[in-house]
Parts: C-alpha cells; structure tokens; sequence
C-alpha cells in the first residue's frame, strides 16, 4: 500500500504543480514527501520529475505513469467503492470536459440537481470546443457531439443530435432562399474551422435518400459555434447547426430553415470515458443521470418532424 500512497502524491504533485502544495494537502511536510518521491522513484529505477527553482514537470516516465496510474487509482476507488453498493458510496471529485455552448445551456443547469442527489461527489467541469485528451488530462467524462473517432474510449449515446441548415429572415429576404443544394455555391455560407481544418464540404440527403455534397464558401468562419449562430442571426449567411443550439432561435423567429426536403444526417450526443475494467461509481451516476434527463429532449420538442 505503501507504493500506491506515493504515487497517490505523485499525482497530487502533478495537479498542484508543487510538492510544497501536494504536501499541504496531504498533511504531510515537504521533507517527508520528498522522500516518499525519492522512494518511488528508488524502486521504479527511473526519475520521474524535472525540478528546477521555478518549475516543475513529468519526465516522459512521469508521464506514463501518471495516466497509467491515474487510471489504476481511480479503479481501486471504484472497487473499494462498489462494495458499499448506496448512494452515499458514490464519492470523490468528478472530472468532467464539455462542449462549451452545450455544457453551458444544457449540462450546467442540471449541475445542482445532481449534487444534491450524491453530496459526497464533487464536480470539476472544463468547458471547451476542442477534443481533449482525456487520459493524459486527467478527465473521467467528456461529452462529445457528433461523430466519434477514438476507438480507445468507450463510448454511450445520451441523444440524438438533429441538424438544419438556417438563416436569418432578413439574409433570406435580400438574397432569396436556396431551392436545390447546388445553389448553395451562390449563397454567404458561414463555416465552421475544426481541429482539421474548414468544415466546408456539407453534406445533404435529397429526397430520395441519396447523398449529396455541396462545398461552400463565405467570407465568416470560426471555430466557436456560438460566433457561428451570432453570425447567422446577424444575417452574414447560412449556416449548418444543431436544433439544440439554435431551437430557441427557430422557435421566434430569428432563424429559418433552409432546404427542407434535403436533411442533414443526424449524428448522436456521447458521454465519453476512458476504457477501463472498473468505471468509477460517479462516473457511472453522472452518466446515467445525464442519459435519464436527455432521453426525450427538450430541445426538438414541436421543432421538426420525428425521423
């Protein structure tokens, strides 16, 4: 037990950024935890971390047994864990990555609920539109929406996620309203910049269910999906979103759907862990807390036809 204590602070070094703080917290003094580093580092033959006057990083063995070991800690927790089988087992803190402007509308709202249903749990939530490595930083969850390509996670539908073509009235109003998908290389298209470059080869189903790839052009793209529905409520074209992020905005008005009677190909809404044999018991809440809340979401309700 001695061994996983030290990577325990091992870990809490890399976190805090400091042994002076790992030891704090772990009421320890510094002189101690040095000496249980210096120990672990003894028996695994390799040094772990750089120290300089300033600064403090993970060697590249540091690196691998911090996500390897990451992972065998919070495994430990969820097995000690799952033998209490109650409510008051699910503990500890919840390291959970979301998309920004979903975790903002539709996650964080339900934040408080959750926390009052499992009070020894603690949340910690990043809010980014970027992909985020989540063994190498730490996370338990993360919510992705759209296709999903890493076949290291392990991964569990929470809801559909609909898409429309859409803009505003008054762009509609002064440029005409598009009527096949080849019109579409006439029109302002506001795109959006992903991790691999523009997304601007859109993809539509006519009506007779084949597929149809349109490349598009504006002079407004980002990387930021709330600056892309600004713009398409601004008038600065059209645009491709999720009902979820712009239901609201169909709802009164500010936006329309464009071409209709050639859909878009629904993706999913994915809560997101790592592969592992045991999965932390506040993981496995969270999720299914997420997965009872979003099995008939609001968002699409009275929206647009059920596929």
């Amino acid at each position: 037990m001695d061994r996983i204590a030290d990577i325990q602070l091992f870990l809490r070094v890399l976190d805090l950024g400091s042994i002076s703080a790992a030891a704090r917290g772990m009421d320890l003094s510094v002189a101690v935890a040095s000496q249980r580093l210096k120990r672990l580092e003894r028996e695994l033959g390799v040094r772990l971390l750089h120290r300089t006057t300033r600064q403090l990083h993970a060697t590249p063995e540091g690196v691998v047994l911090a996500e390897q070991g990451r992972a065998l800690i919070e495994d430990l927790d969820a097995l000690t864990s799952g033998l209490r089988k109650a409510h008051s087992s699910v503990t500890g803190t919840l390291r959970v990555t979301l998309s920004a402007s979903f975790g903002r509308q539709y996650v964080s709202p339900l934040l408080p609920q959750f926390l009052e249903r499992y009070p020894c749990v603690r949340v910690s939530v990043n809010l980014t539109d970027q992909v985020v490595d989540l063994v190498s930083s730490g996370f338990d969850l993360a919510i992705r929406i759209g296709n999903l390509n890493d076949s290291n996670l392990v991964a569990r539908r929470l809801a559909s996620n609909r898409r429309v073509l859409c803009a505003s009235p008054e762009y509609l109003q002064r440029h005409g309203a598009p009527t096949t998908p080849a019109e579409l290389a006439q029109h302002e298209c506001i795109v959006q910049v992903g991790s691999q470059g523009r997304l601007d080869l859109w993809q539509l189903t006519d009506p007779t269910g084949k597929a149809i790839t349109v490349r598009v052009n504006g002079r407004f793209e980002s990387n930021f999906g709330e600056l892309l529905r600004d713009a398409a409520v601004a008038g600065l074209g059209i645009a491709q979103h999720s009902t979820w992020h712009i239901g609201d905005d169909l709802r009164a008005g500010r936006l329309q759907v464009v071409l209709p009677d050639y859909p878009i190909a629904d993706t999913g809404i994915y809560a997101v862990t790592p592969q592992r044999q045991l999965v932390p018991q506040r993981v496995r809440a969270f999720t299914d807390f997420l997965a009872e809340h979003f099995s008939d979401p609001s968002w699409d309700h009275g929206l647009l036809p059920k596929r």
